[in-house]
């Protein structure tokens, strides 16, 4: 079996995410793609982060209508701060040795990965697949090598789709009464605005 991992804060998941787990899944033939919403990420620690259980609910809202989608309460339902490698880890024992793990991640997520915990594990544990973020360069896989040897033999890099959404903007946007329709799905643009999240106080 081959299982795709696209894992992040989703705050809130946006049709980007959705688009790419999907070419990553339909280029790779992936059986499915695990979403694995963050409960506390260590890059993001000092930062505002609406609730594990609100970011939760958006992903399980988000992919209800794809078969071959699933979501994980692995990070969230951990205390303290979530780190790949460790997920990686409790994912790789639930799913046994004879699954092969697709971690999905962005360009500028893949040049910052020597500074994360344990990178060299990361790539041992699973294959990565990198996708474009507009206004990021793709990163030089040489500079990788020291913190992930053989990273060459253990990456994809796609060369699109190029999507310029981003949860910073959708947050803007919800803030400043602006519609972020077409942006994030239906069901999670009426999640947002019943439950009041991103609004100014």
């Amino acid at each position: 079996m081959k299982v795709g991992i696209l894992g992040g804060s989703f705050d809130p998941i946006h049709l980007a995410h959705l688009i790419i787990a999907e070419e990553a899944r339909t280029k790779l033939d992936l059986d499915y793609v695990m979403f694995i919403p963050a409960g506390l990420p260590w890059m993001k620690s000092g930062n505002n982060l609406t609730g594990a259980d609100h970011r939760l609910n958006m992903v399980k809202i988000a992919v209800q209508s794809n078969t071959n989608f699933k979501f994980s309460t692995v990070e969230v339902d951990q205390p303290g701060p979530s780190y790949t490698v460790d997920t990686l880890e409790k994912i790789s024992k639930e799913l046994g040795p004879k699954t092969e793990i697709f971690f999905l991640l962005g360009w500028d997520s893949l040049a910052e990965m020597p500074k994360w915990k344990a990178p060299y594990r990361i790539s041992k544990m699973a294959k990565l697949v990198a996708f474009p973020r507009p206004g990021f360069a793709k990163p030089d896989l040489s500079l990788l090598e020291s913190s992930m040897p053989d990273i060459a033999n253990r990456i994809v890099m796609l060369d699109g789709p190029y999507i310029g959404i981003s949860s910073t903007t959708i947050r803007a946007k919800v803030a400043s009464g602006k519609s972020v329709r077409y942006l994030v799905p239906p069901d999670v643009e009426e999640y947002i605005n019943k439950n009041r999240l991103y609004q100014q106080p």
